[in-house]
């Protein structure tokens, strides 16, 4: 879980880093702008929609809810078609549905017709788009994943700042109903996006390689629907839990803070601008914590990073939560967006660090489901304080605490529960490994060529253990017999030299 898990994907293919992979990552920056931004941008036709059908705000509050919670809650069910159909259907599919979900509810004649077209139809249809090009920007980047993470999370605070001034202008001009048309012709993109994604195809093997493949082949093993595996791995139980306390209170303070500012006797309009300026800082700290992800020393502690971005988020809520006056929300807001950015960068690349590529379309799948619930919980929750206490500052104090106590859950868990795996030698180890190898193979093949041809030819009599000995440490004083050494030691005209006068 501390670093990040490489393989080569389902297609046996290497990530490119590159390529077409921009045009993959395009995809993915829109598609995720829609996924997040659109049921917020939706919330600017609530106005009209009490108005049209006599209901009240809590009413159409639920549109935004069952999107978001079909964005989440579909995850199970999105993994389960891409790995039976590819991304790339799924995804074109994806599109219709969101586009047929909003032209359905253009048609409405009451609030259950809203809530079963934009909140069930269209909020599937982001679902089958936003988790499919997640997939796909893992499989087409590897060293450059935390950085194409962080421009695809970009997306997300850049299509809000134009999804609702956009809304505000089709509503002021065509009505609810036009609005929604339109937006539904809009979600068309989706479909455009999915036909960027371009599976990987494997290279060609030559003549030879797939004569061996087919000399070892054996049965392929049939592709799970959906990967249970996954809750095996400690590191992915661990990040599912974290997950699921950080999304209790991470999206509370974006919907109570305007409240907030009007609280303390601000305009209606200098409190809207505390969103802008949140979301302004967000589309900068994405790309920039993806770059920082992506730095040699920083990506194989990328789950450390994250609990840091956790705690910086949960601290800045607290902090926050003492604010008095609206200079003070301001620098709130730039925190927060700085935080909420780094978080919203990170929270997908340490989930495929921890699975990595070929498990990711199952986990991101189950750990969405999960947030599914917390989704629901969280904001609804925090309302429910408010009306309790009437008390803004419980609210941001309540959603510190669960962010931060995520970020321990994360961090502790990781350190006391995920043993490290012991590095494998590098490439150039390898290969000077295989070097040496092949190297003592030929000398020992030498050696037994030697000694055949010495047995073939006169043969030397066996070296004794004491003679070898000798020749290795020399002969010392104890062990000489002189009257043999004067025996053997003879001049050249056969005089025999006595020990004592040849010195």
């Amino acid at each position: 879980m501390g670093g990040a898990a490489v393989d080569d994907g389902p297609t046996g293919v290497k990530a490119p880093d590159g390529g077409w992979g921009w045009a993959v990552l395009f995809g993915c920056f829109v598609i995720t702008g829609f996924s997040y931004a659109f049921p917020k941008a939706v919330s600017v036709f609530f106005k009209e929609l009490i108005r049209e059908f006599g209901v009240g705000y809590s009413d159409t509050a639920w549109i935004s809810s069952i999107l978001l919670a079909m964005l989440y809650g579909s995850g199970p069910l999105c993994s389960v078609l891409v790995n039976r159909f590819g991304c790339r259907p799924v995804m074109m599919v994806g599109g219709l549905f969101a586009s047929l979900g909003m032209i359905l509810a253009s048609f409405a004649t009451n609030i259950i017709h809203i809530y079963l077209s934009t909140g069930v139809i269209t909020g599937l249809g982001l679902a089958l788009n936003f988790q499919p090009s997640l997939i796909m920007l893992n499989r087409y980047f590897s060293e450059k994943r935390p950085l194409a993470n962080g421009l695809a999370a970009a997306g997300s605070p850049v299509a809000l700042c134009c999804l609702s001034p956009l809304g505000q202008a089709l509503q002021y001009k065509y009505g609810w109903r036009g609005g929604f048309l339109i937006l539904g012709g809009l979600l068309l993109n989706c479909c455009a996006c999915g036909a960027l994604m371009r599976p990987l195809i494997a290279p060609k093997k030559s003549e030879e390689d797939q004569e061996a493949a087919k000399s070892v082949e054996e049965k392929p093993k049939p592709k799970k629907l959906l990967d249970f595996s996954v809750f095996k791995d400690r590191g992915f139980l661990i990040y599912t839990v974290a997950a699921a306390i950080m999304v209790l209170g991470l999206f509370v303070p974006p919907v109570f803070v305007v409240s907030y500012a009007k609280e303390l006797g601000n305009e209606d309009t200098k409190s809207a601008l505390l969103l802008t300026i949140l979301g302004f800082i967000d589309i900068f700290a994405r790309p920039t914590c993806g770059i920082i992800a992506g730095l040699k020393w920083v990506r194989p502690r990328c789950v450390y990073f994250f609990s840091f971005a956790m705690i910086f988020n949960g601290v800045t809520d607290i902090i926050g939560s003492m604010s008095k006056d609206y200079g003070s929300l301001v620098v709130y807001c730039i925190f927060f967006g700085i935080s909420y950015g780094m978080v919203g960068a990170l929270q997908f690349e340490v989930l495929m660090a921890i699975v990595g590529t070929e498990k990711f379309s199952s986990a991101i799948g189950l750990v969405l489901l999960v947030e599914a619930v917390a989704v629901l919980v969280g904001p609804p929750g925090a309302g429910r304080l408010l009306d309790a206490t009437k008390v803004y500052m419980y609210v941001f104090l309540l959603a510190g605490c669960e962010v931060v106590l995520s970020a321990l859950v994360l961090c502790i868990c990781n350190l006391l529960f995920i043993k490290k795996k012991p590095q494998e030698p590098d490439s150039s180890a390898k290969m000077e490994m295989a070097v040496m190898e092949t190297e003592m193979e030929q000398l020992n093949k030498a050696h037994q060529d030697e000694n055949e041809t010495g047995e073939e030819g006169p043969q030397k009599p066996p070296t004794t253990e004491t003679e070898t000995n000798k020749d290795e440490e020399g002969i010392t004083a104890d062990s000489v017999d002189p009257e043999k050494v004067s025996k053997e030691l003879t001049k050249t005209n056969g005089c025999v030299v006595e020990p004592e006068s040849s010195l």
